[in-house]
């Protein structure tokens, strides 16, 4: 994955460790290629504009329908086969269900990587969806409710606007960071039993 190299992907890991040294609270970070195919949205495109194209012609020329259903359909395929490249398809869908879907992915994450059975609710998943260009934070009640409002968010704009700069590493570790001292102060090592997860990252390919 371009979003990170594997040595990058030590450092990351590394970097929850040493946060986790401080607490007995848990840290898993997730990188996902995407948080959906988003297949249907070439063909929805490209469905609505096919059917837009006859009524001109129909109104406006003296073209026999045969003609004009060649036209619809060299369109039709025309514009599903431009959309349908990863980057235009990205770029058709609208931010709301990018968000969505990435808040989708990252919740089930958060169940697949077991983050909701620790000890105290102390689980915090990093969720960084690379096409759809978004971060989550989701952090269990035990945690959730001892921080104040809007922490995670702030930790979320800080990081997003790293890997804007082209420095996503460097976002990871400063995101890592900042949950371990929230996690260090209101769990220190000893407070409560650790639960520990195989993995610190995961990286997700579709």
């Amino acid at each position: 994955m371009s979003f990170i190299s594997s040595k990058d992907a030590e450092l990351i890991s590394e970097a929850i460790t040493k946060a986790e040294r401080k607490t007995s609270g848990e840290i898993v970070a997730v990188v996902a290629d995407q948080s959906s195919r988003y297949q249907h949205i070439p063909l929805m495109w490209a469905a609505l504009l096919a059917l837009i194209v006859p009524w001109p012609l129909i109104y406006f020329t003296w073209m026999k329908v045969q003609i004009i259903f060649l036209i619809q359909l060299i369109v039709f395929l025309a514009l599903f086969f431009l959309t349908w490249h990863p980057k235009v398809r990205m770029a058709l869908v609208p931010r709301s269900i990018l968000n969505a879907n990435t808040r989708r992915r990252a919740a089930e994450q958060f169940l697949a990587q077991n983050l909701h059975t620790t000890t105290g609710r102390t689980g915090v998943l990093i969720f960084v969806s690379v096409a759809e260009q978004r971060v989550e934070i989701i952090a269990d009640s035990g945690i959730d409710t001892r921080v104040p409002k809007g922490t995670w968010q702030s930790i979320v704009d800080e990081f997003t606007s790293e890997i804007g700069a082209g420095r996503a590493l460097d976002g990871f570790v400063r995101a890592i960071e900042r949950i371990g001292a929230h996690l260090s102060e209101h769990f220190p090592p000893g407070s409560i039993d650790p639960n520990e997860l195989p993995d610190h990252l995961i990286v997700l390919r579709n």
